[in-house]
């Protein structure tokens, strides 16, 4: 069991087919914190508005952290864009998670991070919302293709591969947006007082220095299984799971409606 000051996990996509709650099960039984911070997308509301997909291994993602929380563990919800629905009920007790619109975490060595998805500085979901549908449209498209390249690749012996990822890093667009959304962040750090932003939304895990602010984002549990944790020294490190294997994919009968936290 590896223990940790705190951990950082965002972009989960519960709800959603291309989510991998079962390597995100796996990396929850094996680690401990002092805070869990869930830092938006968690649950996709705009994919189950749609369609209703609700494994097993879905549920069994809430149950594990509501468990954590009867426990004792300082749980922090900062929803996202996809999970919207839950700024409606800020700072609201559910089950002993605390509900925020953003957050200040502060670290071992007494610096201050801002905790925020960062959808509200994408100027695509907040001024033209019907290209961010399509964008996910887009994205569900591409995390098929994910599903059926490594099913080969898992019949020829090799390890994972996200083509969503590597498209996305290939499209020039797509590259420069990420600096723009990177160097937005840090300076809303700045605004916020703190030496830091701890963020999610693009699904690009990473820790870098922007003029003087640390920038730092979680990744996600579609493309990569990347978390972000504080060790008790104040070290920072993102955890990459997919290098201890992806759990095998496998058809899961949904999980029962009266199963579901209210």
């Amino acid at each position: 069991m590896r223990r940790y000051r705190a951990i950082f996990i965002s972009d989960v996509h519960l709800g959603t087919k291309g989510s991998q709650a079962l390597a995100l099960l796996d990396f929850i039984r094996e680690v401990e914190a002092d805070t869990i911070y869930l830092v938006g997308d968690i649950v996709d509301g705009w994919r189950l508005r749609k369609s209703w997909h609700w494994p097993q291994s879905h549920n069994d993602v809430v149950q594990k952290l509501l468990r954590k929380a009867r426990k004792g563990v300082r749980i922090v919800y900062v929803p996202g864009n996809h999970d919207e629905f839950l700024r409606d009920y800020l700072d609201t007790p559910f089950g002993g998670v605390a509900i925020v619109d953003r957050a200040i975490h502060e670290g071992a060595d007494g610096r201050r991070y801002l905790v925020i998805h960062g959808d509200e500085f994408d100027a695509v979901v907040m001024h033209a919302r019907w290209l961010a549908f399509v964008g996910d449209w887009a994205y569900e498209t591409a995390l098929f293709l994910n599903a059926r390249i490594n099913v080969v690749r898992r019949r020829l012996g090799l390890t994972y591969w996200s083509f969503s990822a590597w498209a996305k890093l290939k499209v020039k667009k797509a590259v420069n947006f990420i600096s723009a959304f990177e160097d937005t962040l840090s300076a809303e750090a700045r605004k916020a007082g703190a030496e830091g932003v701890i963020c999610g939304h693009i699904h690009h895990a990473a820790i870098r220095d922007l003029g003087g602010v640390r920038y730092m984002n979680c990744g996600d549990w579609v493309e990569s299984c990347t978390a972000l944790v504080e060790h008790a020294d104040g070290r920072f490190e993102i955890l990459d799971w997919s290098a201890r294997g992806r759990t095998p994919a496998r058809q899961e009968e949904p999980a029962a409606l009266e199963r579901l936290p209210a």
